[in-house]
């Protein structure tokens, strides 16, 4: 009797943050309650920006603008971004579909997805990804189909490639890039475009230059977890 195949699905979401000025008057007491107690202008200013950037990190104060997920068997990827209206483009190649949704749409079909998959693949996606789209997919009313914030230390449904390659924090963490590099694996950095500026990238209105970002993340997780399944996985 022939085994049947799991269905793994590599995932990884860009967010962006809000302004300050976008929050309760509490909220922002909350957040600069420590900024507020330094003296020195400059650096106070500098603090009250670095909080600002940090609000991209947190499902209250910023949304998801971007889902990439690749599907492991099939090798093709699936790049959901956040837009007013519904469009459907390829890559030139055609390995990456393309497809923008309202924020709430892409988590209701991310989650249609998730539930048909057996196993998911992520980087940092126990301390960022997963928790993030759960508290935000509440906050929109959206039900998450399964619950990928089980058992740490199971990787049967969830394999997160940091604590793989941290051996669940027992040494130091380093970003994707960094990885990237150290395996040989080709980089989704590059000059103009990183995690930390998809921010910028948003406000500037270039969605579809982070979305295509996103689809480069996701190759990329894949590969590092083909390195992990060959010579680390037991």
């Amino acid at each position: 009797m022939a085994t049947k195949s799991i269905r793994q699905i590599v995932f990884d979401i860009e967010t962006s943050g809000c302004k300050l000025t976008d929050l309760a008057e509490s909220q922002q007491e909350y957040l600069l309650r420590e900024v507020l107690k330094e003296t020195d202008e400059t650096i106070r200013r500098q603090k009250t920006d670095d909080a600002e950037r940090f609000l991209s990190l947190y499902p209250y104060t910023a949304k998801v603008v971007a889902i990439g997920m690749f599907d492991v068997q099939n090798e093709k990827s699936f790049v959901y971004y956040e837009s007013e209206t519904e469009e459907e483009w390829q890559s030139e190649d055609g390995k990456v579909v393309y497809k923008a949704f309202s924020e709430k749409a892409m988590l209701e079909r991310f989650w249609h997805v998730m539930e048909k998959a057996d196993q998911v693949i992520t980087f940092n996606g126990r301390n960022f990804d997963i928790p993030f789209l759960m508290m935000r997919s509440a906050m929109l009313k959206v039900k998450p189909s399964k619950n990928f914030m089980g058992y740490r230390f199971d990787t049967k449904l969830h394999v997160d490639l940091l604590e793989q390659f941290t051996f669940y924090s027992a040494t130091r963490k380093f970003n994707l890039d960094f990885y990237c590099h150290a395996f040989g694996v080709q980089t989704p950095k590059s000059h103009e475009i990183s995690g930390m500026e998809v921010q910028n990238l948003y406000q500037a209105g270039r969605i579809k230059d982070i979305a295509v970002y996103c689809g480069k993340d996701i190759v990329a997780t894949y590969r590092l977890f083909k390195i992990w399944e060959e010579y680390l996985k037991f």
